[in-house]
Formats: C-alpha cells, sequence, structure tokens
C-alpha cells in the first residue's frame, strides 16, 4: 500500500504529529482533526515508557508538551496516564493524554487508506522500540501502510536489514552514525526528507537521481508549499494543513478541468 506513493504525480499531504498548529501534537485529537480535514498520511513519533510501552511522543522528556518533568523513559504508562498532554497548549485542551501506539492504532481503524510515518526517536532503546513497533503495527495489519523514520542511521539500517520495511532518512548532515558510499546509509533508504531550511534543487537532485523518493517537511505558508511543489516534491508533512490542503483542492481541481476538456 505504501508503494503507491512511488511515481506519483499527486499532491500527498502528511500531518506532521497530527494537526500540529491547531491541536497539541501526537495527541489523539491532534490525529483525528487532521484525518477528518483529510490528510492522505499522518507522521508521529514513539519511544518507550519505563515499563516498555510503545508511547507517542515527541520529546526525550515531557517537560515541553505536559505538565510534568523529567525523561518519558523513567516513567511507567500509568505514570504517563496521569499527566495532562494539551494545556500547555492552551487551556481548552487541558486533560488530553499522551497516547499510546496501540490507542492509536485502534483510532486508525476507521482511516483503512491513511498512510502512515513511523518515526522511532533516537535513543538507547530505540532498536527495542523498533521491535516493538514493528510487532504491534503488524498484529493490526497495518505494516503495509507504514514507512519507518529515524534520525540515527544505524537504527534505520536496522529497520531495513531485519524487517525490510520502507525507509525514510534525511540528509547526511542531520543524521547520527550515517555512513557515506553507495553502499552506506543510502541503500537503506527508500525515501528522504528534507526541512524547508535544506531544500534547494540543486541538492536534492543527487537523490532522485540515486533513486530516492524526495520529500520535505514543515512547508507551512502558501510560498513554502508552492516552492516545495515547484522543486518536484510530491510528499509534504506538515505542521499547518490549511496551505497543503488548498494547494492539493487546486491542483485536483486543474486535473479534473483538463481531463473534461481532452
Amino acid at each position: 500500500m505504501i508503494e503507491q506513493l512511488e511515481g506519483q504525480s499527486t499532491l500527498t499531504i502528511a500531518g506532521h504529529r497530527g494537526w500540529k498548529s491547531a491541536y497539541p501534537e501526537n495527541t489523539l485529537l491532534s490525529f483525528y482533526m487532521a484525518l477528518e480535514l483529510g490528510v492522505q498520511m499522518i507522521e508521529f513519533d514513539l519511544r518507550l515508557s519505563k515499563d516498555k510501552c510503545l508511547m507517542v511522543i515527541h520529546d526525550e522528556t515531557v517537560d515541553r508538551t505536559t505538565n510534568g518533568m523529567g525523561r518519558v523513559r523513567d516513567y511507567t504508562l500509568a505514570e504517563l496516564k496521569q499527566l495532562d498532554a494539551g494545556g500547555w497548549f492552551s487551556p481548552t485542551f487541558e486533560g488530553l493524554k499522551i497516547p499510546t501506539l496501540d490507542e492509536l492504532c485502534e483510532l486508525l481503524s476507521s482511516y483503512p487508506d491513511v498512510l502512515l510515518n513511523v518515526e522511532i526517536k533516537s535513543s538507547e532503546d530505540a532498536k527495542e522500540a523498533v521491535d516493538a513497533a514493528v510487532a504491534l503495527l503488524g498484529e493490526y495489519g497495518y505494516l503495509s501502510r507504514c514507512v519507518f523514520t529515524c534520525f540515527d542511521a544505524e537504527v534505520l539500517g536496522y529497520i531495513h536489514d531485519r524487517y525490510h520495511m520502507k525507509t525514510q532518512g534525511f540528509p547526511a548532515r542531520l543524521m547520527s552514525n550515517y555512513v557515506h558510499g553507495e553502499e552506506g546509509t543510502i541503500s537503506k533508504m527508500w525515501a528522504v526528507a528534507f526541512s524547508m531550511k535544506l531544500l534547494f534543487p540543486e541538492d536534492i537532485e543527487p537523490y532522485r537521481e540515486a533513486g530516492k523518493l524526495v520529500w520535505c517537511y514543515c512547508p507551512d505558508t502558501e510560498e513554502e508549499v508552492q516552492f516545495s511543489w515547484d522543486c518536484g516534491i510530491k510528499l509534504m508533512t506538515v505542521n499547518d494543513l490549511l496551505p497543503a490542503m488548498r494547494l492539493r483542492s487546486q491542483l485536483n481541481e486543474s486535473a479534473m478541468l483538463g481531463s473534461l476538456k481532452e
């Protein structure tokens, strides 16, 4: 199913941690609102709790996105569920919780066509998180919908070599443990994602020539979205979904008009 992104001519929009600009990131509400708006993919982050539960949270600590303090891996699932993961964003969202991967999978059961960008966060137990994530996503029958992402090239290689899953990496300067050369880290990547700060046509072309899909993340204005599209980017992972959704609607309308004229 994820293979549908190969050779695509349309725009695929991935909600970065759900609908990050409008709702508390990596919460079930953020994912639900992105899904209801009509994104074709969601991106989310995974870390293990102290008792080895897969939690959907970006940072190494809970400091920024909850009312707690300390490392995620030092909390049990029960302790993490006591934290408020919404009030930091707005009092309106007080009481939202850090979801488990299992809870997110339950939500996704109502959206069988949505693709998943599963980011394993770099950590000392990242490979253990990979094993647990692949097992759980497999139980739900979701692996065909997934591309796996990590900023640690060693972990990315582990995903590729052990599980033969599609992977998304990043330019070498952004990755740890990157191995240069044709048989190195690039050989483990199915796709490579550029931040808007690094998105230049001359930099992305070598990856295309190497047969990699080239994506970008965080084009959050009309100008950034249009620039990304003009660079040939067909998959954008965005915080603010609306500019990209407007461009997608315009592209679909143009395609429809074109087919009617033929």
